[in-house]
């Protein structure tokens, strides 16, 4: 099992950014797909990144594919998530997660889910 704790998160201006982090404990961080989800009020659970154990296959959302980016650190045991450009459509608690599944936009494939971290983009 893989504990997951999300951080980063804040209150931000349109047009800036942020940068959220994922850190692991327990179980080999290295072996896991982690993904990056966000739920905005109202709004069911979203997919918005992942990234495979090496690093070296990445996906993003349509909405953010051009605005974040997502990297790892499995020295560190974290991933991160740059968001950048960022508008009041990306207010959001956003989610990492863990799962084996490269390249899935599911959440059903992540079994390992973190507390969630908030994400408030002012106008």
């Amino acid at each position: 099992q893989v504990q997951l704790v999300a951080s980063g998160g804040g209150l931000v201006q349109a047009g800036g950014s942020l940068r959220l982090s994922c850190s692991a404990s327990g179980h080999t961080f290295i072996n896991y797909v982690i993904g990056w989800f966000r739920q905005a009020p109202g709004k069911e659970r979203e997919f918005v990144s992942t990234i495979s154990w090496s690093g070296y296959d990445t996906d993003y959302s349509d909405s953010v594919k051009g605005r974040f980016t997502i990297d790892r650190d499995n020295d560190k045991n974290t991933v991160y998530l740059h968001m950048y450009s960022l508008s009041s459509e990306d207010t959001a608690v956003y989610y990492c997660a863990a799962g084996q599944t490269v390249n899935s936009r599911w959440s059903e494939d992540y079994a390992y889910w973190g507390q969630g971290t908030q994400v408030t983009v002012s106008s």
